[in-house]
Formats: C-alpha cells, structure tokens, sequence
C-alpha cells in the first residue's frame, strides 16, 4: 500500500467580514465541538455566584457586592444580567455547544428577556415556515 504525497481536504465554508477581521461560518448542518469560552464561563460562574450571595442576603443592593468585590457597579450589573439566559442556552455556552456569535461581548451588549427571543437572536433556534 502507498502513501499519496498530496492529502486534499475539502471543508465548506465561506469567510465573513466582521469588525475588520474574518470569520469563518461552516454549513448550519455541520455540527462542530468547540472548546468552551473561558471568558464567558467565568463571567456565567461569577453572575450565578452573586446572584446566589444577593439571593441569601449576604449583600443587600448590587451597589454593596460592586463595593465588597472592588468592581464598578456597571459590570457587576452586566454580569449579573447573564443569570436570565435560558438555561439551555447557559448549558451549550459551559458545553462549548455554541457559535461564534455568543461571545461574552455581544451578550454585554444586551439580550432580550424573553428565552425564545433569546435563542434566535443567538443562533439555537430555527424558523420554520409552512
């Protein structure tokens, strides 16, 4: 048996411009295992931490845990806002079950309260049309 000197390997794929640099979107049945996100599991582990110190008393405004954890109001507020995600779109974040769009920066710049509007606007729902 001989070995070819040239493998050729076909991914499909296409490159979008996103901010000044590309990414690259693979076909939506491709279904990729990523590695989790650092970043956005730490800020998940930290939102669900102060939620649970607000939930039991320990502090009794956002403003008193920003003071005791020594960060600005601002970002504690953001991060806590990361506990009303669906729990199914948190599990595929801690999974690495998600695409590029949920980064920790888009999610900081908002989402919508309700989980289905949620999904869509993050990519683990589909439309369907009859």
């Amino acid at each position: 048996m001989s070995v070819p000197e040239t493998l050729v390997l076909q991914v499909p794929f296409r490159l979008v411009k996103r901010g000044g640099r590309k990414e690259m979107h693979l076909p939506p049945d491709a279904h990729l295992r990523r590695d989790a996100d650092d970043a956005l599991v730490r800020a998940l582990a930290r939102a669900f931490r102060w939620k649970r110190l607000l939930d039991r008393g320990a502090f009794s405004t956002v403003s008193d845990l920003a003071g005791h954890e020594k960060i600005a109001l601002s970002y504690v507020a953001r991060i806590l806002r990361l506990t009303l995600l669906a729990p199914d779109i948190v599990e595929a974040i801690l999974d690495g079950r998600h695409g590029p769009e949920v980064s920790l920066a888009k999610l900081q710049e908002g989402f919508p309260d309700e989980w289905g509007a949620q999904r869509i606007l993050l990519g683990f729902a589909t439309v369907t049309v009859h």
